[in-house]
C-alpha cells in the first residue's frame, strides 16, 4: 500500500510519474491544473480550452477528498474505519462504496498485499485507489455533462491518466524512452519510489515494500481505479509474481515495468 504523505508532498513524484504528450490527431492542447488531493489534477483538451472538463471534474475530486481522506480524522472514512468491512459497505455514502468494495476484494485477491487497513486495527486508508476511483467519477461526470472536448480530453490526477475522449501518447516518467498510446476509454497508473524515498508498504507486513523494481505502470481498458489498485499491488509483488498474478487476476490489463 502507498502511505500517502500530506498534501503538496506529493506533487513532484507522482505528477511526474506519466506525462502526457499530446494527442494523436494531430493540432495544438490546452492544459489546466489545480492542486487536491495531496497532489496536482489537470485536464488537458485538445482544440478547445478545456474549463468545462476542468469545472466538471473540480467538485468530484473536492468530493472524493473530503469523504476519502485518510489523513482527516473528521472525513467519512475516517469515520467508519473502526467498522468491519460489511458495515463499512452499509453506511458509506454510496457512490462511495464501489471504491470500497474494490480495495475490499483486491485485499482478497492479492492475499493482503493490498490491503486497505495495512495500519492496523481501527485505520483505514484507501490512498493506493481512491485517486484513480476519483478520476474515474470525473470521467463519467464529464461525459455526462458534454464537457469533454471532442477533438480529444485527457484526464490527470496525480498522474492517475484516463483518455476521456481521443487517443493520446503518453511517456514513462524514469523510463528509457518507454511510450505508448493511451486509447480512448482507457486509463494508467504508476507506482514506484521516485523522488520520496521508500513509500510503499507490503499490506501483509505493514513493512516497506522489497520489490527491487523501480516502478510499474498499468494500462487498464477501462478503469482508472483498478490501474490505480493494480500498480500499487505488482509494485509490491515485484516483476515475476507480480506478472503471474496479472495473468491470473486480470489478463485485461497489461503492465509496464522499469527494473
Amino acid at each position: 500500500m502507498e502511505a500517502k504523505a500530506p498534501l503538496s508532498a506529493l506533487v513532484l513524484a507522482v505528477s511526474a510519474a506519466l506525462c502526457g504528450c499530446g494527442g494523436s490527431g494531430g493540432g495544438g492542447s490546452a492544459r489546466l491544473e489545480w492542486p487536491v488531493m495531496g497532489t496536482v489534477a489537470a485536464v488537458q483538451a485538445r482544440g478547445c480550452e478545456p474549463t468545462l472538463a476542468r469545472d466538471a471534474a473540480k467538485p468530484v475530486f473536492a468530493e472524493v477528498e473530503r469523504l476519502l481522506n485518510a489523513h482527516d480524522p473528521n472525513s467519512e472514512l475516517s469515520s467508519l474505519a473502526k467498522l468491519d468491512d460489511a458495515e463499512v459497505l452499509a453506511k458509506c455514502t454510496p457512490s462511495m462504496r464501489p471504491c470500497y468494495e474494490a480495495a475490499f476484494r483486491m485485499r482478497e485477491e492479492s492475499g493482503g498485499v493490498f490491503n486497505p487497513r495495512w495500519r492496523g486495527p481501527g485505520t483505514m486508508d484507501l490512498g493506493a485507489i481512491a485517486k484513480g476511483f476519483a478520476v474515474d467519477l470525473a470521467a463519467e461526470r464529464m461525459r455526462g455533462a458534454g464537457a469533454a472536448a471532442k477533438d480529444g480530453t485527457l484526464l490527470d490526477l496525480g498522474g492517475n491518466l484516463k483518455a476521456v475522449a481521443g487517443d493520446w501518447r503518453v511517456g514513462v516518467f524514469g523510463g528509457k524512452g518507454e511510450m505508448f498510446t493511451l486509447r480512448e476509454g482507457e486509463a494508467a497508473a504508476t507506482s514506484g519510489e521516485y523522488f520520496r524515498g521508500r513509500h510503499i508498504h507490503d499490506g501483509r507486513t505493514g513493512g516497506e515494500a522489497g520489490a527491487k523494481v523501480y516502478s510499474v505502470t498499468v494500462i487498464h481498458p477501462s478503469s482508472a481505479m483498478m490501474a490505480d489498485a493494480l500498480s500499487t499491488t505488482l509494485f509490491i509483488l515485484g516483476r515475476e509474481k507480480g506478472e503471474a498474478f496479472l495473468r491470473a487476476r486480470h489478463p485485461e490489463a497489461r503492465a509496464i515495468w522499469i527494473e
